[in-house]
């Protein structure tokens, strides 16, 4: 019964993240590099946050990634929210599915569930993949479709940025039909730093903990040193 209760609240997660044998590129980016999240939250909070929420995740959270309060408010927030809120979206679940079909997954741990639903770290791959793989699918309700992702419900919100694809059923390979606003590596560049964003809402104090593992393992071969030494003292007579 346990295993049944976890599965069904990981369910949406893993819908989202289900995907057959594909290709996946890999994610260029790094939770190190604070401009590139700062932008992903900005695509993700333009983009994203219409339809999927952040739900562990508050606005407040934000000012670690080197933004003042006062720029999380101007260019992150509705007008509504407030600083300690978290970020949520007003759609209900109902209505959702309604419109839909299914519940928009909350995204907030989107690339860790991903990562352990197959080979762990996968997680930013398969986004970042994903993200970049719509094309035009007449025969979908939402006109679009994904390679990763066949018969997504979701429709293409980057399609602006990155333009219209099509699928060439010859060489099974996208094309692109109809240009963006982006050049292909400059769209590129843009979904890694979203992924990057939703890679440290995951875990937002991983790069502080791979800091941290440094100093500890630093300190820890001191400390077989000195006691290496001290070691050699005392024994020095009886040997």
């Amino acid at each position: 019964m346990k295993k049944f209760l976890i599965a069904l609240l990981f369910a949406p997660l893993m819908a989202f993240a289900s995907s057959g044998a594909v290709h996946l590129d890999k994610w260029p980016g790094s939770v190190g590099d604070k401009a590139a999240l700062q932008n992903g939250a900005k695509l993700f909070v333009n983009y994203c946050l219409n339809c999927h929420g952040a739900s562990y995740m508050r606005y407040q959270n934000l000012l670690d990634l080197g933004l003042s309060e006062q720029q999380v408010k101007e260019n992150l927030m509705f007008t509504s929210d407030k600083i300690g809120e978290l970020m949520r979206i007003a759609a209900r679940s109902e209505e959702q599915k309604l419109w839909f079909g299914a519940a928009p997954p909350d995204l907030t741990i989107i690339t860790r569930a991903r990562g352990e639903a197959g080979n762990a770290g996968a997680g930013a791959d398969w986004v970042y993949t994903y993200l970049r793989s719509f094309y035009r699918d007449e025969n979908r309700p939402t006109g679009w479709n994904n390679t990763v992702f066949e018969n997504v419900g979701m429709p293409h919100v980057l399609y602006g940025l990155q333009g219209q694809q099509v699928l060439n059923h010859e060489t099974h390979k996208l094309e692109v039909a109809v240009p963006g606003q982006m050049a292909p590596a400059e769209f590129d560049k843009a979904v890694s730093d979203l992924v990057g964003f939703m890679v440290w809402m995951g875990e937002p104090q991983q790069e502080f903990r791979r800091k941290l593992g440094f100093f500890v393992l630093a300190f820890l071969g001191l400390l077989f040193v000195l006691a290496y030494a001290l070691k050699k003292e005392f024994w020095k007579d009886i040997h």
